[in-house]
């Protein structure tokens, strides 16, 4: 029927000139109007062009005034003639309207507000922004100055109206010939596919999106992480404990209990269940003593070690606590090791465009005799050339728990200098000895986060984009597979 409306007009007239006004001549619905328009015009049987026309519309706040009254005048009227007291008009009326009626009333000189009495300026107003706001919800014009106000006032917003205008198209006829999509059997036993009409094909039409399951990007370089890791013959460690104690966290690794990472600024504490109940106990006393007194050539911290403070629970501010067991677990019955571990780590951190409270650590260790800083820079240099970074610097830093230490610096084509991409170290003996390993066994370790590798293969500038709740589901989708520097 709308069809027919359109073609059969088209045949005795040029043009529809605006399908709005159309609609309203025919008492059709303008969208269903808007519909045939886009399929003809698809078919070639008419030709349509855009029509927009700007309008105002009420914010739900201004269908509020324009039922109820301005807060003004709702604030007017609530004040007797008499004058009241500012907390017995406050009770009558609600917070936002007390606050923007007195805003309003106090400009329009309408009332007079002292320190406790409030009353009345004048005798009566009128309430102009409701009228206004009713004209414009029935569409009648407004002038510009009163717009201005009404926009200021947030009680009014653009809407935009969108039609077309109408003309024969190449293809033109008074109805639509309905074209065959298939050639049948039947087609072919009566013989009517002579004067049959087929459908074109559109070749260049997208097919329908395949469904299936998608990889996060974090997933997809973790993985790629993993198998470098494999290749260079490392073991995963077991990384499934979200939950640590201080003592494995901290205190293993020779980080004194006044450091300020173990502040509950940078750490997250658990309130429940607060402290651990099972530690090893000739270990616990080893590791106390080399805090308070030192040995194996070191003077230690020189302070009151508290058995308290390494009990706490807490979620693990990096998965060196993991190293920290497996060391101590190889420790008993010792072999050469290379061990990885790819989790997540907690951190009490402002959350920005770089930071989150939560994000995951890539951490490699070897384990074995006669290894120097030399050999920490050789893998390091073989582990980050096969991550496609090749031009490598290191700096010297302080870790609690290694020396020497270095920070690991890479040259970013892309920003055109050197951003830092880890740190890394040998592990001091103050930590290694006590649990058990033999004198002449080192440990050298690096670590980085998962996130700033992905961000910069994805081209993403901010983390909460990448990682967390607020991550569109369609990036998943939508990005392929970036491929390391293998």
């Amino acid at each position: 029927m709308v069809e027919e409306a359109v073609l059969g007009y088209l045949e005795k007239n040029d043009e529809i000139s605006d399908s709005g006004k159309f609609a309203d001549e025919k008492g059709i619905s303008h969208d269903e109007i808007v519909n045939v328009i886009k399929s003809l015009n698809g078919f070639r049987l008419v030709d349509a062009q855009d029509i927009k026309r700007e309008k105002w519309g009420l914010t739900k706040e201004g269908e509020i005034y324009a039922g109820a009254g301005s807060p003004e005048v709702q604030l007017f009227l609530a004040i007797p003639p008499e004058g009241t007291t500012r907390e017995e008009l406050q009770k009558k009326l609600d917070t936002s309207i007390f606050k923007i009626g007195c805003q309003q009333a106090i400009k329009n000189k309408w009332i007079e507000m002292g320190k406790s009495q409030v009353s009345r300026k004048v005798q009566h107003v009128d309430d102009r922004v409701r009228d206004l706001l009713m004209q414009i919800q029935n569409g009648e014009a407004v002038n510009a100055e009163d717009v201005d106000a009404l926009k200021k006032r947030k009680l009014i917003t653009p809407l935009i109206w969108k039609g077309y205008s109408v003309k024969k198209g190449p293809k033109y006829t008074p109805k639509r010939k309905k074209v065959a999509t298939d050639l049948t059997r039947d087609n072919l036993l009566r013989g009517d596919w002579r004067e049959l009409e087929f459908k074109e094909y559109n070749f260049l039409a997208k097919g329908q999106p395949t469904e299936g399951g998608c990889l996060h990007p974090l997933l997809k370089v973790r993985r790629q992480m993993q198998m470098i890791f494999l290749q260079m013959g490392f073991e995963e460690m077991p990384t499934n404990n979200f939950v640590e104690s201080s003592f494995w966290n901290f205190d293993a690794l020779f980080q004194p209990q006044q450091h300020p990472a173990r502040d509950s600024h940078d750490t997250f504490f658990l309130k429940e269940p607060s402290t651990t109940k099972v530690l090893p106990e000739d270990y616990v006393e080893r590791v106390k003593g080399v805090h308070e007194s030192g040995g194996y050539g070191s003077r230690g911290y020189g302070y009151e070690w508290k058995r308290e403070e390494a009990n706490k629970n807490l979620l693990r501010t990096h998965t060196t606590a993991v190293s920290s067991r497996m060391l101590y677990a190889l420790a008993q019955d010792f072999a050469p090791k290379k061990y990885y571990s790819i989790d997540r780590v907690f951190r009490n951190e402002a959350v920005d465009r770089t930071h989150l409270a939560e994000f995951h650590q890539i951490e490699g260790l070897i384990c074995d005799r006669g290894l120097t800083l030399g050999h920490l820079i050789g893998v390091l240099e073989d582990f980050f050339t096969r991550l496609g970074m090749s031009k490598l610097k290191f700096k010297p830093a302080y870790n609690p728990y290694t020396e020497p230490s270095m920070e690991i610096f890479s040259y970013h084509e892309g920003l055109g200098k050197w951003v830092e991409i880890g740190n890394s170290g040998m592990f001091r003996p103050e930590m290694l000895l006590p649990m058990g390993l033999p004198e002449d066994v080192q440990v050298i370790a690096w670590g980085l986060s998962l996130e700033r590798p992905t961000m910069i293969l994805y081209g993403i500038d901010n983390i909460r984009d990448l990682f967390g709740h607020k991550v569109d589901l369609g990036l998943i989708k939508r990005n392929p597979l970036c491929r390391l520097g293998l």
